[in-house]
């Protein structure tokens, strides 16, 4: 696979490669950047950026004598490996090789032992402004198909709140108004509650916290299989 550096005049093909590796490996949560931003990026005099054709990409920068990896995203294993072969290159010239990673990257897989360890989690904040939109705007697993009650507790915003019918289907979602009375009642969730759902947080864990109650077993299973998610950003601001 050759690999080429890459310039702000590649913007549009880096976006593309970033989106497809994220969309190949069913990430959650990542970050699209316009084309302004990512040349501007690629334009940094301290950057050093590459494209291994339309299958892969890296990005990393000096600190003092550290590497920070700002980005690896690659389809196939043969570009992935040949991308940080790169980056493992300046091993005799480094202190250490630091980087945002995916909590599931195929990089904890590469090295023979596990010497690499997390040494920081940034927390990012969700907040569901339009749970409709949302909903149908998430993707969900093509496989499964289920139909689940809501009732949604949300003051700040009231086009939110009210019963609710999840469907999904065909790894889509849909949200229709639900009023009719159901028993034992439909699984009820705060804004704070909503949001963790929808970044893939398990339902068990959302009423031990004290933000979910009622609903069904069922429900609950239901959910997390719809939901199921690590969601994550490699993205820093």
């Amino acid at each position: 696979m050759p690999i080429r550096r890459a310039t702000p005049a590649d913007a549009a093909t880096v976006i593309k490669v970033i989106g497809d590796s994220h969309l190949g490996a069913r990430d959650a949560g990542p970050l699209t950047w316009d084309e302004g931003p990512a040349g501007q990026w690629l334009g940094r005099p301290d950057l050093y950026s590459y494209l291994a054709g339309d299958d892969g990409f890296a990005a990393y920068r000096w600190t003092g004598h550290d590497l920070w990896v700002e980005r690896v995203h690659a389809r196939t294993p043969e570009t992935l490996r040949a991308l940080w072969s790169v980056i493992a290159s300046h091993c005799s010239t480094t202190d250490t090789v630091s980087g945002w990673t995916a909590p599931d990257d195929p990089f904890w897989w590469l090295t023979r032992e596990r010497d690499a360890t997390i040494t920081h989690r940034s927390m990012w904040m969700l907040r569901v402004v339009d749970v409709q939109a949302a909903i149908a705007a998430r993707g969900f697993p093509p496989g499964l198909a289920v139909s689940v009650p809501l009732d949604i507790r949300d003051r700040s915003r009231p086009a939110n709140a009210g019963r609710w019918q999840l469907t999904v289907a065909g790894g889509e979602g849909t949200l229709i108004p639900n009023e009719g009375v159901s028993s034992p009642g439909p699984l009820t969730v705060s804004p704070r509650g909503l949001a963790a759902l929808y970044a893939g947080t398990p339902v068990g864990a959302l009423r031990l916290s004290g933000l979910a109650a009622g609903g069904t077993p069922d429900d609950d299973a239901a959910l997390d299989a719809a939901f199921a998610a690590t969601a994550y950003m490699l993205d820093d601001f």
